[in-house]
């Protein structure tokens, strides 16, 4: 039991990672479909600098960044050239993975050495909680912290009312003299990189190695845990959780054995995400409450 809450735990950071970021976005009014694309090109980018420098914190910075010039692309567009949002994503995660595929092909079948576990002195001696909570990588860490920061930005400092007032009406920030495309540009930036970050973690702590495709659908999963979360991000990271325990149980089911055919036990991330989309969307009063006036348009919940 404790390797298994082990392995959920592990499993959520990167779906952490990418929601945050996006949440960041989406408070500014942005919609950014292409978290799939940046997440994947902060995998093979992380994976890449690994193989050239040896070194596994490298990895992270080369995600980071991966993910900061793949969003930027999508400003470009979104924000320099007024194209439309929901599209534009959807072309880059088209790009991402593509762009990924061509980049990775030299590295299938290659291997690296991930992030080192970090144990924090003392708390790591206690039982079953050290293990859980105080014997992971840096990254694991970061996530939490990265929660702990955007919660206390949005809610307690100016710049992070800024945001929001951007993101519920640009039109009166505007007039209050607000930069509105400034700030959607630094929160989509932001957002790249937290992307790129989650997908990083993969090479980086859980699978070792490069394989075109390896973030598996998480980037269309995180930007359904911002949904589900409405926008806050305390329960993003209790979203990521719960999403990351449906992952794993679907792959302890095939390796106990279970008799429900292995193609619906994969199917449960998706099917929940789904679930929990339909739930939402039904409750139109609960989408506009929580959602930036802009999505709220985007995504039709209210006239």
């Amino acid at each position: 039991m404790e390797q298994l809450i082990l392995t959920i735990l592990l499993t959520s950071v990167p779906l952490v990672f990418a929601a945050s970021g996006e949440l960041i976005a989406e408070r500014s009014g942005v919609l950014n479909l292409g978290v799939e694309g940046m997440m994947l090109m902060g995998a093979v980018s992380a994976f890449a600098a690994v193989m050239v420098t040896g070194n596994a914190y490298m990895g992270i910075i080369a995600g980071g960044l991966a993910g900061v010039l793949t969003a930027f692309i999508f400003a470009i567009f979104v924000l320099g050239l007024a194209t439309n949002q929901v599209a534009t994503g959807l072309a880059l995660t088209i790009f991402g993975t593509g762009l990924s595929g061509l980049v990775g092909a030299s590295l299938v079948g290659k291997a690296i050495d991930g992030l080192p576990q970090l144990p924090i002195p003392v708390l790591a001696d206690i039982p079953v909680l050290g293990v859980l909570l105080f014997q992971h990588d840096i990254m694991a860490y970061l996530a939490v912290v990265m929660v702990a920061l955007i919660a206390w930005f949005l809610k307690y400092t100016r710049a992070g009312l800024v945001l929001r007032a951007v993101g519920d009406n640009h039109d009166s920030a505007h007039a209050l003299g607000y930069p509105v495309l400034f700030v959607r540009l630094i929160a989509v930036l932001f957002g790249g990189m937290m992307a790129g970050l989650g997908g990083a973690y993969l090479p980086l702590v859980l699978t070792p190695h490069w394989a075109e495709g390896m973030t598996a659908g998480r980037g269309w999963i995180a930007l359904a845990l911002v949904v589900f979360a409405s926008w806050l991000p305390w329960r993003v990271f209790v979203g990521a959780l719960i999403f990351g325990g449906i992952t794993i149980m679907q792959l302890a089911g095939q390796a106990r054995g279970w008799t429900t055919p292995s193609q619906i036990l994969a199917m449960l991330p998706y099917i929940s995400t789904i679930v929990v989309l339909v739930l939402i969307s039904r409750n139109r009063e609960f989408a506009l409450a929580n959602s930036p006036a802009c999505l709220g348009r985007i995504f039709h919940v209210g006239k």
